[in-house]
């Protein structure tokens, strides 16, 4: 199992920025898929999940309303579309799924929202 995140940078709050997960080696059109966010001293959050066919959704209260997580089974992709950011949302951002009864993570792409 591989999980490779990309498009994470410096933007400025209220910017835009959007995160790309791409993953193989296990069956991804029959997973869950999650992004999951860290900042230093604090324990890693769960920002987004969706279900295997895109089915449903969920956000953390946090980022509702401003991020949306999408997938693309045919490119085994999943992404975060982020708007309207804040400089609270700098953070480690990390794409995550569970197979085989095994949490599996990719190894982060740095967001950081400043002035």
């Amino acid at each position: 199992v591989q999980l490779v995140e990309s498009g994470g940078g410096l933007v400025q709050p209220g910017g835009s920025l959007r995160l790309s997960c791409a993953a193989s080696g296990f069956t991804f059109s029959r997973s869950t898929m999650n992004w999951y966010r860290q900042t230093p001293g604090k324990e890693r959050e769960l920002v987004a999940s969706i279900g295997h066919i895109g089915e449903s959704t969920m956000y953390a209260d946090s980022v509702k309303g401003r991020f949306t997580i999408s997938r693309d089974n045919a490119k085994n992709t999943v992404y975060l579309q982020m708007n309207s950011l804040k400089l609270e949302d700098t953070a480690v951002y990390y794409c995550k799924t569970r197979y085989s009864w095994t949490d599996y993570w990719g190894q982060g792409t740095q967001v950081t929202v400043s002035s």
